[in-house]
């Protein structure tokens, strides 16, 4: 993931949202096009679940999405863990 330079490539920001906490990346990074923007959250993401995961509470969600230059939501990945009484 490269962030910003001056070539014409897209931009893409990441925002984490974990209950009523939410925070988008300042940081702006250039991919190819929106496949690659998919590929590479998906890597982002893989990396964090373990660590996510072990420390998310019962009944709480987590979620990562993808951002463009306008910072409108392309793509949402969820992590929900529900008591099923």
């Amino acid at each position: 993931m490269r962030s910003r330079s001056n070539s014409s490539m897209p931009l893409f920001y990441f925002r984490i949202r974990t209950g009523r906490f939410s925070g988008a990346s300042d940081t702006a990074f250039e991919l190819a096009d929106r496949d690659a923007a998919w590929v590479e959250m998906t890597k982002v993401c893989g990396d964090l679940v373990g660590s996510i995961s072990r420390h998310l509470k019962q009944n709480a969600e987590w979620q990562m999405e993808l951002l463009d230059e306008s910072k409108k939501p392309l793509f949402r990945i969820r992590l929900v863990a529900e008591t099923l009484d």
